[in-house]
């Protein structure tokens, strides 16, 4: 693949990312503004017809994307870093354990690896970041509200949990329905 085809492909996966996130949809009823959305699909599809990096550029320029036309504020700049973080790390996983040996088994092990290292990330980044930050800048202390373990345990937890679930199917459905056309277009 050519170079300019190469970063063509980056670019455009990047841009169907960036226009996915504006379609989000809370999971958990008691917890509406935990909401997923399936941006991290074309970065997915960048790691199957490119490579590990390209992949996770196709990540930073969709958040770049977010922050320059649709930047909603303190959630932005507090909830994407989070994003990128955890999105990374479900793509990381399927990016050493399943892009050298695409078999049923290892997207399995992928799945179940990106799906745990998306919820601690997310458990962790949580407690250490958000919760404060939201409640210094945006006036929101879920930890006075609900407190902080039932929040994580609660809410961040089982949200978290699907949304690794779910990613993992919608790939695997993308990923089976694409294979024919992906083929000219691996590398």
């Amino acid at each position: 693949m050519t170079n300019t085809r190469r970063l063509s492909t980056i670019a455009i996966l990047s841009a169907l990312s960036f226009v996915l996130m504006y379609f989000d949809f809370p999971l958990l009823p008691a917890a509406a503004f935990l909401r997923i959305e399936f941006s991290i699909l074309p970065v997915l599809v960048g790691l199957v017809v490119l490579d590990l990096p390209a992949a996770l550029g196709v990540l930073f320029l969709r958040s770049l994307l977010k922050i320059l036309l649709n930047n909603q504020g303190v959630s932005t700049y507090i909830g994407l870093p989070m994003n990128i973080v955890a999105l990374g790390v479900f793509v990381l996983a399927f990016g050493l354990i399943w892009k050298k040996e695409r078999t049923t088994m290892r997207f399995v092990l992928a799945s179940l690896a990106g799906t745990i290292g998306l919820t601690l990330a997310m458990l962790v980044l949580n407690y250490v970041y958000a919760v404060p930050l939201y409640a210094k800048f945006a006036n929101f202390d879920i930890e006075n509200i609900l407190g902080l373990s039932n929040y994580l345990l609660a809410m961040v937890l089982p949200f978290n949990l699907i949304e690794g679930v779910i990613f993992a199917i919608s790939f695997w459905l993308l990923f089976v329905l694409l294979k024919p056309t992906l083929k000219y277009y691996e590398r």
